[in-house]
């Protein structure tokens, strides 16, 4: 089969072509970074990141760009696509950013950190610089996992559940204020209909996974493959037989945790103790 034959010149990849967009309608309008920023509100500085693909934005900024140029959803079209596109997550990763687009329903432990789909940006910038990103590719990275949140907000969105090891929620960012956030946004990702969150307290005491971050991932077909992760590694199990003995590991983790009420409940404890530390 002859190769597509590329008829506009641009890029065919989601982020470079978003931002090669956004240089072209700004200079088909002849306007200056400072200029489109006095009209839109934004600081000039996130539309020179925008267009040089330091970063991705936000919707709402997207939005105002498409009724700035009269794109009608162009430009929200093309940020959508680029912060859906797994090539800018790591290598290891993006088979399993893949298979989580697509699945139906995600079934999670948690060991150690709070999952990505849940995580606020300040979570996953402190998570990502513990581990040696920093610089523009920590930025873009933190963008990357905060734009997964989407799997669970949009129409039609897969059921997720995640059990969490209470020592995840006895581990705050260093900061109080950006911890207090990341709980309220857990309790409030907690009220979709389709999140469902247990706690494990850490009385449980050792079980299957104590020491393992496990995702499984049901899709269309009716097959579960499972993501499991250390802190160094991660893996894609896919044997009928592997999977079966961690699904089993996993019904034996949920026996464990507290109800989903029970659980809220312990989360907005530790919320309000952690809103009456005196502040630094």
């Amino acid at each position: 089969m002859p190769s597509r034959r590329v008829i506009t010149g641009r890029s065919q990849e989601p982020r470079r072509r978003f931002a090669e967009e956004l240089r072209l309608l700004r200079a088909e309008r002849g306007e200056s970074l400072r200029q489109l920023a006095e009209t839109l509100g934004w600081d000039a500085s996130l539309f020179g990141k925008l267009e040089s693909g330091a970063t991705l934005g936000s919707p709402e900024v997207a939005q105002a760009l498409d009724q700035h140029y009269g794109t009608g959803g162009l430009v929200l079209t093309l940020w959508e696509l680029a912060v859906a596109d797994p090539t800018q997550f790591r290598e290891r990763y993006r088979r399993y950013m893949v298979l989580e687009a697509e699945a139906v329903s995600l079934w999670h432990y948690a060991a150690a950190n709070l999952p990505g789909v849940l995580q606020t940006s300040d979570y996953a910038r402190e998570l990502l610089a513990a581990g040696g990103l920093d610089g523009d590719e920590l930025e873009v990275q933190v963008e990357a996992r905060v734009g997964r949140r989407a799997v669970l907000l949009a129409d039609g969105a897969p059921r997720f559940r995640t059990i969490l090891s209470e020592s995840v929620l006895r581990t705050p960012l260093r900061d109080a204020a950006k911890w207090r956030q990341q709980l309220e946004h857990l309790l409030l990702m907690e009220q979709r209909n389709n999140v469902t969150v247990h706690v494990v307290p850490l009385s449980a005491g050792l079980h299957g996974l104590t020491n393992t971050n496990t995702m499984f991932l049901r899709g269309v077909d009716g097959r579960t493959v499972v993501w499991v992760e250390t802190g160094y590694s991660g893996e894609l199990v896919q044997e009928t037989t592997d999977v079966e003995r961690l699904q089993l590991r996993y019904d034996l983790v949920r026996d464990l945790a507290l109800s989903p009420d029970e659980s809220r409940k312990l989360i907005r404890r530790m919320l309000e103790e952690v809103s009456c530390e005196p502040s630094t």
